[in-house]
């Protein structure tokens, strides 16, 4: 599809795309059943997505997405593939580390959001995507030992009176097996709403994995929500693996830097005025939030954070910054930590909006403002030296409309500073926002080649609905830095798409 085309189409000036027709389903032979057994040590779903899990999981990858959609023709539902995809992640790859071959679980809520964000014709091309990358991870994981989610060992669980305290006196300690079996009773007995409070704060307690803790904990929440919470207790027992992940040395025995924040945010919570939730808006105190970012230690920033709050400024002003920071970050050094500030500020910001504990939602603001540091900290940043959000200025822009849109996503390929400032130009314009999301997520479908494609898309284009009108823009603009450009390639998958798609 020509570049000036596929940004009419975005700007909902055009005909559909016909990269998301899927009219191939149609002349697909249906799939026999899958006659594979999983064997009795490994954990077995629920009867009615075990089948369509297997099929996922023993189909092999130059296959896979033609015997879904065949599946999806004979009646197969968008939610019951979106839990499949789920569930043979938990189930074939490892949660330690909580990165690498893992985002092939930690993505799946991410490419749920760009298929609702997409038109009709787009929908399924990001959950093909992720059912393709499932294969590559499960393959690496096969090649790295094989591990599969264990059986729960049913003689062993905790009563059900017993069961939350065993979990929170395990994971203090830092012990799987204590864990594992508290969580699976948990899930089978405790309200969805009581087990995730405790996993708002516990995916926020420690740095280790660049904030994928925290991520996991939020779209763990928010694919059951979809899939439905019937398949909640495998999807907690491998979240609950991965929040212990750590090295040799066990946190509740040591001070280790990936704790610190967390412990002293404990203890800074209780020097916050109880009326913290009633602050005023200030733009003034961004600014010196983003400030600290640039320069402060992570003590030192939370420290701004309670000084801001007992001052009396709206938590909502202390986010921007952290959006902001998180921003200027990736425009600081782009890259994978750059990335996951924005993601990880994402899913905090998430958890803090969707805790029902006042308390929970302060530490996630302090730890949010904490890790933004501790990123800066990590790409040896010092002081505010190269671009900074605050100081962004718009470039000329000769166009308006969906040319103008062409010109911003050509230039990604050749200048992402310059492509920011043409954002920024476009905006101050008035330039549509949406149809700017919207081009930028058609290109994730046709250019993106790996999770942190979708992962940080969905993110970015979700925060900018919910950082204040006068930072919102520069935001958006920050996160040129790691879209994609028109002209790059289309990756192998949309060909293979299209393939099917003529055949």
């Amino acid at each position: 599809m020509k570049r000036r085309e596929l940004l009419l189409n975005a700007a909902g000036l055009g005909t559909a795309a016909a990269v998301g027709d899927l009219g191939f389903l149609q002349t697909l032979r249906p799939v026999r059943a899958n006659e594979v057994r999983v064997r009795p040590e490994h954990v077995q779903f629920r009867p009615e997505i075990e089948p369509l899990v297997r099929l996922l999981e023993t189909t092999p990858r130059a296959e896979l997405l033609e015997k879904v959609a065949a599946r999806i023709h004979g009646g197969t539902s968008y939610q019951e593939v979106l839990g499949a995809l789920l569930l043979a992640g938990v189930r074939n790859v490892k949660p330690q580390p909580v990165g690498f071959k893992f985002h092939t679980v930690l993505v799946v809520h991410s490419a749920h959001q760009a298929s609702m964000a997409s038109p009709d014709s787009d929908r399924w091309l990001p959950i093909f995507w992720a059912l393709d990358y499932f294969k590559s991870s499960q393959a690496q994981d096969v090649s790295e030992g094989d591990w599969t989610l264990p059986a729960v060992k049913e003689a062993l669980l905790p009563a059900p009176t017993q069961a939350r305290a065993r979990f929170v006196a395990a994971m203090e300690r830092w012990d799987e097996p204590g864990a594992d079996l508290a969580v699976a009773q948990l899930a089978r007995t405790a309200g969805a709403s009581e087990i995730f409070e405790l996993f708002w704060r516990y995916g926020a307690r420690d740095f280790r994995d660049i904030g994928h803790k925290a991520i996991y904990v939020a779209n763990a929440w928010r694919t059951l929500q979809v899939i439905g919470w019937q398949h909640a207790e495998p999807v907690l027992r491998s979240l609950t693996l991965a929040l212990l992940q750590r090295g040799s040395v066990n946190p509740a025995e040591a001070d280790e830097p990936a704790d610190r924040p967390w412990r002293g945010n404990l203890e800074r919570v209780k020097k916050v005025q109880p009326d913290w939730i009633a602050g005023k808006t200030d733009s003034t105190a961004t600014s010196d939030l983003l400030a600290a970012v640039r320069a402060g230690s992570p003590d030192a920033v939370c420290a701004e954070v309670t000084a801001l709050l007992n001052r009396g400024v709206a938590a909502r002003s202390l986010w921007d910054g952290v959006f902001t920071g998180a921003g200027e970050l990736l425009m600081r050094r782009p890259g994978i930590l750059g990335i996951h500030c924005v993601t990880s500020a994402n899913a905090l910001r998430y958890a803090a909006e969707t805790s029902g504990n006042t308390e929970t939602r302060l530490l996630l603001l302090l730890q949010a403002a904490a890790f933004m540091a501790m990123f800066r900290e990590s790409m040896n940043l010092k002081g505010d030296g190269g671009p900074r959000v605050d100081r962004l200025e718009p470039a000329e822009l000769k166009t308006s409309g969906p040319e103008a849109l062409e010109a911003i996503f050509a230039e990604i390929s050749g200048s992402r500073q310059e492509a920011t400032r043409k954002t920024l130009a476009y905006l101050q314009q008035g330039g549509s926002p949406e149809a700017l999301l919207t081009a930028a997520r058609r290109l994730i479908f046709l250019k993106g080649t790996n999770s942190h494609d979708y992962k940080f898309s969905s993110a970015l284009l979700e925060d900018f609905q919910h950082v204040s009108p006068e930072w919102r823009n520069q935001f958006l603009a920050a996160g040129m830095y790691n879209l994609r450009g028109s002209r790059e390639r289309d990756n192998p998958l949309v060909q293979r798409t299209r393939a099917a798609l003529s055949a």
